[in-house]
């Protein structure tokens, strides 16, 4: 078996990290930036600070901020005739999953114009060219879109989320900058930081996990769990430890994949808007019980990581239950909704959920194979 592993060309670590933007867009031989963020970054003057970067260093750019929370196919599309618009050479994304995804959406169609219809994006795409070169600036903890080959965009039109998966799209610079995402509030920290812990813990499950990724996962793991509840309080080692642990479940699950707590959380934010990464949490600790008995001893390492003690003295049910129940009480102690119910899921939608779930991207890594009455199950087990 051949295990393919793609990271960014340079990742910057640590706070100031932003200043390493000029850097690189003037080592590159770059002239023109596209800035992709949202409107709220801009208002509490978070992407303003990489925009005094670039002010500083004489570097052109413009602005793109047309960015929902779920980016849709409109948000991409206008994305690129901006781009075009601008003459741009390169795109800075400032953001969490939504303005990152989005400029990889964008970077792609750029340099691939054959694939203008954001649709035909969809699944694993063997694009011919690399995307417009990105550098990427994380605000959350949590999405590490910053590392990895895919993307998700909503189709407003169809109530659904696909996923795209192309190795041409990931940025060839991260920036992880610990002041960037100082300011995040208490329910966005919990959220994305659930999403980092539903990554590391899904990919160290998924089919295609080998020894390189378990490595990373089981790490990603051991820091999210002894991190997150710090940085929900607003803690700011908490918060620096988080930015490494969800770029290091980005580093595995990019190139191994994940599993159905993504399948069944994409349907949720495409008809309802739900925040991904609440919907992540809501559903991790259900589907991590159905999927125990296809996992071998890999609950024991997820639990040891989680800081449970005495995990070699127990047996496969204790530690497996013993893993489940340390992700739902972190998932409880930094307030996230325990059933699917409270983020407005309705009885009448779980076929429409369940049938769209089993058609996303990310069904076939789940370790254990599963129908659509199984996940339409599982949804009316959260209700």
């Amino acid at each position: 078996m051949i295990s393919r592993t793609i990271l960014n060309e340079t990742s910057y670590f640590g706070k100031g990290a932003i200043a390493k933007i000029a850097d690189e867009v003037k080592g590159r031989g770059l002239k023109n930036v596209m800035l992709v963020t949202d409107k709220d970054l801009i208002k509490f003057n978070v992407a303003t600070k990489v925009m005094k970067v670039l002010d500083d260093a004489g570097i052109s750019y413009e602005v793109y901020d047309h960015i929902k929370a779920n980016p849709t196919i409109e948000n991409v599309q206008q994305g690129v005739a901006s781009c075009k618009e601008m003459g741009a050479d390169c795109i800075v994304a400032v953001g969490g999953g939504s303005a990152i995804d989005t400029a990889k959406a964008i970077a792609i169609i750029m340099t691939n114009p054959e694939y203008a219809d954001v649709r035909s994006l969809e699944g694993a795409v063997a694009t011919p060219n690399k995307c417009l070169p990105i550098i990427a600036v994380s605000t959350t903890s949590g999405t590490a879109a910053e590392v990895t080959i895919n993307y998700v965009i909503t189709d407003e039109e169809k109530h659904r989320k696909f996923v795209c998966v192309d190795p041409h799209d990931i940025p060839v610079v991260a920036i992880i900058d610990p002041d960037m995402t100082s300011s995040m509030p208490k329910g966005l920290t919990a959220a994305t930081g659930m999403d980092a812990l539903t990554h590391a813990i899904e990919g160290y499950i998924t089919k295609g996990a080998w020894e390189l990724t378990d490595t990373l996962h089981l790490k990603a793991i051991e820091i999210i769990s002894r991190s997150l509840r710090k940085s929900v309080a607003g803690d700011p080692q908490g918060r620096e430890d988080m930015a490494l642990g969800q770029y290091v479940a980005g580093m595995g699950f990019s190139n191994v994949g994940l599993g159905i707590v993504h399948s069944m959380a994409h349907p949720l934010s495409a008809l309802y808007d739900t925040p991904h990464g609440v919907a992540c949490a809501t559903i991790l600790p259900t589907v991590l019980e159905y999927n125990a008995e296809s996992t071998g001893e890999k609950y024991r390492e997820i639990a040891r990581a989680m800081g449970v003690p005495g995990v070699d003295s127990m047996t496969q049910e204790e530690y497996r239950k013993a893993a489940i129940d340390a992700v739902k009480q972190l998932s409880k102690d930094v307030g996230i909704p325990e059933k699917v119910s409270e983020v407005g899921v309705k009885e009448e939608d779980i076929q429409f959920l369940a049938e769209s779930a089993m058609a996303d991207a990310c069904t076939g890594g789940n370790p254990k194979d599963t129908s659509v009455e199984d996940i339409a199950a599982l949804y009316r087990s959260m209700m």
